[in-house]
């Protein structure tokens, strides 16, 4: 755009639409729905800085209807996936480490005692084996 410019209405919008796809393209897909606010005063500050080279004022910029490129659409879909994705690996690892944990505190109780790691043995032992070694040991 030359600082000239004549037709200022056309200009600012296809400025603000330029600033507008460039504040896009660096935010996720939870970002661009969540923060439409920021965005708007991002964009805003963009396009006033450029207008008043032009000698104008900008008094507000509003963000309305957002259509978004397809392939932009896909882009942001793989992210919230990718990170959907993530998440459910960390809560996953956050389980096994629980879990872990809970294994060793009662390996610990069990090697302390160990007639609790026989109790425990024959708890997990299947009741049709249990009446097989009852009858082996009496017998």
């Amino acid at each position: 755009m030359t600082d000239s410019a004549q037709d200022f209405r056309f200009a600012v919008s296809q400025y603000a639409q330029a600033a507008l796809r460039d504040v896009v393209g660096g935010l996720s897909l939870d970002e661009l729905l969540s923060e439409r606010e920021q965005i708007q005063q991002q964009i805003g500050t963009i396009v006033e800085t450029q207008a008043r080279e032009w000698g104008m004022h900008i008094d507000a910029i509003r963000l309305q209807d957002i259509e978004l490129p397809e392939d932009l659409k896909r882009m942001m879909s793989r992210q919230a996936s990718a990170e959907r994705e993530k998440r459910a690996t960390i809560t996953k690892a956050e389980g096994d480490r629980l879990a872990a944990r809970s294994l060793a505190q009662a390996a610990a109780i069990m090697a302390r005692n160990p007639i609790a790691l026989e109790l425990r043995t024959l708890q997990s032992i299947d009741p049709r084996t249990r009446r097989w070694l009852a009858k082996e040991k009496l017998g």
